[in-house]
């Protein structure tokens, strides 16, 4: 008997065909997405350096010095010389890692020439900021989906705005917390979806919130740009890590507090408790269509410097919210978008205060938004598909109609922009400064011995000219409210010698006693400029009687480390 074992029979397989890709959409080979990003790269660079030419172009003259950059520069140096985290009593006004930053910045030239860590000379430094953020504005303008001529619009945007040509040249905490809060939503937008990438957004979120309160509004934006780009199976562990790296590094700066003793209020002690209520209950500025009110004044000088970008930006991030369902290009740009939103809300609340140097906040999202937006019209107008009865002279008739609102736009918009750039880079709007500045250092004998009154844009200026710092070149508002000074005056204004009548010294006296009294007893020795802009150096008559030998001692004896109230301006 034979016996039969079952054939082996190979299983029949469906044959593999490769795909086809669709038309458009062929898959990215390496030397494809080397390609792309060499072009992206030289694209972006030589953007950057027209835009890195116009900001720097005359940035030391033009705008007017300011108090607020004064202050954060003279706290900077303050770090530098390791005498705290203020050249006064630091009050928590703001958390200090802006003029951390911002010493850690200087550093190297301060080092190589001291004398150069004036306001002035180091506004250089905030190049470098608005060069990283440009350069984030494109990065995120790409991962948002943008294609690379929307993305170039988008930094042009952004960088030659005549309100970025002003407002990005000065010190101010508002440009660098820009750039890390631009790093978080690119963190948040990255394609590979890493975690650590989101948990990096996360840092960089608590980093601007730490370097510019206000920043904290943002932080719902990151959120949802990070949910919308972060994979379905990890998008749980990539907010739960981005909050809890927030929260972590946020809550170092009440820790802070609280090591010092600091964090609520006692007697003859400075608080965070106290920093927080003033600038939630400090004086609003009125509501910003109030045509009576000091934000309608604000509002109009941004709009003196540039209307398309505000109005521009900020109509497109509305329309963008109200068709976010149905248009791709909108839940694309759902997180600026809503950073507009939320950030115009703030700004008109009915009361509030709304500082100049607000609107730099901002500005990368109002240009991703118009960018986005023309990209959008753009898409409409050229890439609708064409039908088998539709003539050549329709497809020509959109590229002759898109062409025609290129051109109208740059008939436009070049000669407004043009005309607030020249302004910018032909303007000497600092001579008084200077030349006050140069009096007070060559005129004045003995200055270790003299006491003047200046604000904060020339306070550096004069410690480098040999006055004592803190007690002998004294910030106005400290004349009144810190006690550390005030003890050091028994006589009041009368233990003055000079005090600096700058635009905002004249401003603010009527509501410093001291201040106000030293003014009314002086006399100009010397005067630079005209008009509301001028400075006048006025000598304090009966003032600084003592001894200079003794009120050196007696200045030299009281520490600047006394609790202090609160000062002007954006602080």
């Amino acid at each position: 008997m034979t016996s039969t074992l079952p054939a082996v029979t190979t299983p029949k397989v469906p044959a593999q065909r490769t795909p086809v890709p669709e038309t458009g959409s062929t898959p990215r080979t390496a030397p494809s997405r080397l390609r792309t990003s060499k072009a992206d790269l030289i694209l972006c660079g030589v953007l950057l350096a027209a835009v890195m030419t116009v900001q720097g172009w005359n940035i030391a003259d033009y705008p007017t010095l300011s108090d607020d950059e004064g202050t954060y520069l003279a706290q900077a140096w303050s770090v530098q010389q390791g005498d705290g985290l203020a050249h006064y009593t630091y009050w928590y006004d703001h958390p200090p890692l802006g003029w951390i930053q911002i010493a850690v910045l200087t550093w190297i030239p301060s080092l190589i020439s001291p004398e150069s860590m004036t306001v002035g000379s180091m506004r250089i430094v905030m190049l470098l900021v608005s060069a990283v953020s440009a350069v984030l504005v494109y990065v995120l303008a790409r991962r948002l989906s943008l294609p690379r001529w929307a993305a170039a619009l988008a930094l042009l945007l952004f960088g030659l705005s005549p309100l970025s040509v002003v407002l990005q040249r000065e010190i101010f905490l508002d440009n660098i917390a820009v750039m890390w809060t631009l790093l978080a939503f690119c963190l948040a937008a990255s394609p590979s979806r890493h975690l650590w990438h989101h948990f990096g957004a996360g840092l960089a979120a608590a980093a601007a919130v730490l370097t510019k309160e206000t920043m904290i509004f943002v932080l719902p934006a990151v959120l949802i740009t990070m949910w919308r780009h972060s994979h379905r199976d990890t998008r749980k562990f990539a907010i739960t890590g981005a909050v809890t790296a927030c929260v972590l590094i946020g809550m170092s700066y009440p820790l802070f507090a609280l090591l010092k003793g600091e964090l609520f209020p006692g007697a003859g002690h400075v608080s965070l408790w106290d920093g927080l209520e003033y600038q939630l209950t400090r004086p609003g500025s009125g509501f910003i269509l109030d045509e009576g009110s000091g934000s309608y004044g604000v509002l109009r000088s941004w709009l003196y410097y540039d209307r398309i970008l505000p109005l521009g930006g900020l109509a497109g991030a509305l329309l963008l919210l109200v068709i976010w369902r149905w248009s791709v290009t909108a839940r694309a740009l759902a997180g600026p978008a809503l950073t507009v939103a939320v950030l115009a809300l703030v700004a008109l609340r009915p009361n509030g205060y709304l500082p100049a140097m607000y609107v730099i906040q901002a500005l990368p999202f109002l240009a991703l938004v118009l960018a986005g937006g023309t990209a959008s019209v753009a898409h409409g107008v050229l890439r609708r598909r064409r039908t088998a009865d539709e003539s050549t002279y329709v497809t020509r008739g959109r590229y002759a109609v898109a062409a025609l609102l290129v051109a109208v736009s740059a008939v436009y918009v070049v000669p407004r922009w043009y005309d607030g750039a020249r302004t910018a880079v032909t303007t000497d709007a600092n001579a008084p400064y200077r030349a006050a500045s140069r009096w007070l250092a060559t005129e004045v004998e003995h200055p270790e011995d003299t006491r003047v009154l200046v604000d904060d844009a020339l306070w550096l200026d004069l410690v480098h000219a040999g006055y004592r710092p803190g007690l002998g070149v004294i910030w106005f508002y400290k004349a009144d409210l810190d006690p550390a000074v005030t003890k050091t005056m028994p006589r009041g204004w009368r233990d003055l010698d000079y005090v600096v009548a700058s635009p905002t010294v004249r401003r603010d006296a009527v509501d410093l006693p001291n201040v106000k009294q030293a003014m009314k007893h002086s006399t100009p020795v010397a005067t630079f400029g005209e008009g509301p802009d001028r400075i006048e150096i006025r000598r304090i008559e009966g003032g600084g009687t003592e001894s200079g030998a003794s009120r050196a001692s007696t200045a030299t004896s009281a520490s600047t480390k006394g609790a202090t109230a609160t000062e002007g301006g954006d602080r």
